[in-house]
């Protein structure tokens, strides 16, 4: 599956903060601070090192962590609302 390829932004324009199992992100070019709760922080983090489309995405991630059946697909939803939180852009 190939699909749009997304970016985050560079580790300067946010701030992160752990905070009782979700993550605070405060995200500087918006002004707006995000509760995220997993798997979202991995996301980010897992974008941080290059941009990817969702099967990149989750070959990245399937180094990590036990990905299911339907991982490229869920991890494409999941790109499409942090792109709609203004969290990633496409490349």
């Amino acid at each position: 599956m190939s699909g749009p390829v997304y970016r985050s932004d560079p580790a300067d324009a946010v701030q992160v903060v752990p905070l009782d199992g979700l993550t605070l992100l405060f995200h500087r070019p918006s002004g707006l601070t995000h509760f995220l709760a997993s798997p979202a922080p991995e996301i980010l983090d897992a974008l941080a090192e290059a941009p990817a489309d969702a099967s990149a995405l989750a070959d990245r991630l399937a180094a990590r962590f036990d990905l299911g059946e339907g991982a490229v697909e869920a991890l494409a939803a999941r790109l499409g609302e942090l792109e709609a939180a203004g969290l990633v852009q496409r490349a």
